[in-house]
């Protein structure tokens, strides 16, 4: 395989640990802006960890990195979308932190098969931002108050 391989494994294992992530600290602390941050900030060292130990075995060079660390901060930022909206929704906190974990590992595994990795990373993404266009706004049934 060549470097584009590694580069697509990479980003991948990178957006699924960033899931995990998500799911294992909104199981403990809920969706807070701390959760997400320290989320991203642990999934993109993680990230950038196995970009660094696929970089020390395969070709693919410094990218290796960089798609790590892009991978987690991706899958962090996607994941805490989704459980927030699960959360809101009337999700608990323990069930939903433990689909989310499980979800991170499949991607990490997905991961594996050339080009998945680079769908995931771009397409988790994509799924989140279309729910959050998704939602209503957040005093939209005030308007009919208005009404004389």
């Amino acid at each position: 395989m060549g470097g584009w391989y590694w580069i697509g494994v990479s980003v991948g294992l990178g957006t699924g640990a960033g899931v995990l992530l998500v799911g294992v600290v909104t199981g403990l602390l809920g969706v807070t802006r701390l959760a997400i941050i320290s989320s991203a900030l642990i999934a993109a060292i993680g990230g950038a960890a196995i970009g660094n130990a696929i970089d020390a075995s395969e070709p693919g060079g410094w990218a290796n990195l960089v798609a790590g660390l892009l991978g987690g901060i991706t899958g962090t930022l996607a994941a805490a979308q989704i459980v927030g909206g699960a959360l809101r929704r009337g999700g608990t906190r323990g069930g939903t932190a433990a689909i989310v974990a499980v979800s991170g590992v499949v991607l990490a595994a997905l991961a594996l098969v050339p080009i998945l990795g680079y769908i995931e990373a771009i397409g988790l993404p994509a799924i989140a931002a279309r729910i959050r266009r998704r939602l209503p706004d957040k005093h939209e049934g005030l308007r009919t108050l208005a009404r004389d």
